[in-house]
C-alpha cells in the first residue's frame, strides 16, 4: 500500500507465497551490435553462481513484439532449472521507435540472428555464460530463431527448440491466412515478395539450409495453426530426418499458433525440461504418466 501523505510503501502480502522465495533476479543490459545498433535486453539468472552457466536464449515471437522487464513465467522457468536465461529485444522489435522496427525489414536470418549473436557474446565475455553450453528457444518467430540458428551457426549452440516455427519462408508467404490479408505488403517489405525474389527468402529459410542442422532438435506445432501451418515443421522434420538427424517431433492435434490447453503445455514444457538437461545439464522433472 502506497501512502501518498508520507510517499513510503508498506507490504501487504504475497498473493502467491510459494513463488516468494523461488522468483530469480532479472538484470536489463545493453550492448552494440556488430553495425553499430544499440541493442538492450535482460538476464535472468538462476540461484547460486553466476559464472559459467548453461544458459538458453529466449528468443520472443512477432517479431513485432519485445521482452520487458516483469516476471516472465518461462524466464523464471528456466532460471529455476539452473539456466542463465538471456532475452533480447533485436531489431524489428516494437517499443524501441519506428527506426529500430524497420531496421528489421529484411533482415529474418540475416541481422536480427546477429544481433542474437551478439547478445549472446556479451554474456560470454561477462563470463556468466559457458559458450559450449548454449541452446536457443522459441515460439512463432522465435522458433525461427532457432531452427535458424541450428542451420546458420551451429557452432554457437548445443541445441535448438521451435515451438510453431516457420522453416521456409517462401512457403510461410504463399499460405498467409484470409485475414493477414490487408498486412500481406507490410510482411512483404518486412520479410521479401515470394513472387518477386523468391531466392533470397530461399536462402533465409532454415529448410533449403538443413544440410548443416547436425544439432539436437525439439520441434512442436499444433496441426490446426493457420498463421505457421503445419507444413512448415512437417518438411523440416522430413528434411532432417533424411539427412540422418531425426529431430524429436512434437504434433499437437488439437492446437493452434502456439499451446492454450494445460494439458498440452505440460506435456511440451516436460519434454523440453527433459531435452534440455540431456544436452545442456540443468535440472528437469520427470515427466507424469
Amino acid at each position: 500500500m502506497y501512502d501518498r501523505a508520507t510517499s513510503r510503501a508498506r507490504f501487504l502480502f504475497h498473493d502467491r507465497p510459494r513463488l516468494a522465495t523461488r522468483l530469480k533476479e532479472v538484470k536489463p543490459f545493453s550492448c552494440t551490435a556488430r553495425d553499430g545498433l544499440e541493442i538492450h535486453g535482460y538476464l535472468t539468472f538462476p540461484a547460486g553462481t553466476a559464472e559459467k552457466l548453461p544458459t538458453v536464449l529466449l528468443v520472443h515471437g512477432g517479431p513485432g513484439a519485445r521482452d520487458t522487464w516483469r516476471l516472465d513465467p518461462e524466464a523464471q522457468w528456466l532460471a529455476d532449472r539452473g539456466y542463465l536465461c538471456i532475452q533480447v529485444n533485436f531489431r524489428g522489435s516494437t517499443g524501441q521507435g519506428k527506426a529500430f522496427v524497420a531496421a528489421g525489414n529484411r533482415e529474418w536470418g540475416g541481422k536480427m540472428h546477429t544481433d542474437l549473436l551478439d547478445a549472446i557474446n556479451v554474456a560470454v565475455e561477462s563470463g556468466y555464460a559457458d559458450p559450449d553450453r548454449i541452446g536457443i528457444y522459441g515460439a512463432s518467430y522465435g522458433g525461427y530463431a532457432a531452427l535458424a540458428g541450428a542451420a546458420f551457426t551451429p557452432e554457437v549452440f548445443r541445441c535448438a527448440i521451435s515451438l510453431c516455427g516457420p522453416s521456409n519462408l517462401e512457403t510461410l508467404l504463399r499460405a498467409i491466412p484470409p485475414y493477414f490479408t490487408p498486412l500481406i505488403a507490410e510482411m512483404h517489405k518486412a520479410v521479401g515478395n515470394p513472387n518477386t525474389e523468391p531466392e533470397f527468402l530461399r536462402s533465409r529459410s532454415p529448410y533449403f539450409n538443413a544440410d548443416t542442422m547436425t544439432i539436437p532438435m525439439l520441434i512442436a506445432q499444433g496441426a490446426n495453426d493457420v498463421r505457421v501451418p503445419q507444413a512448415e515443421s512437417d518438411q523440416i522434420v522430413a528434411k532432417l530426418r533424411a539427412n540422418g538427424v531425426p529431430p524429436e517431433y512434437l504434433l499437437f492435434d488439437d492446437e493452434g499458433h502456439g499451446l492454450v490447453k494445460p494439458g498440452n503445455k505440460l506435456k511440451f514444457y516436460a519434454r523440453v525440461e527433459r531435452f534440455l538437461a540431456e544436452h545442456l545439464g540443468g535440472q528437469y522433472e520427470p515427466e507424469s504418466a
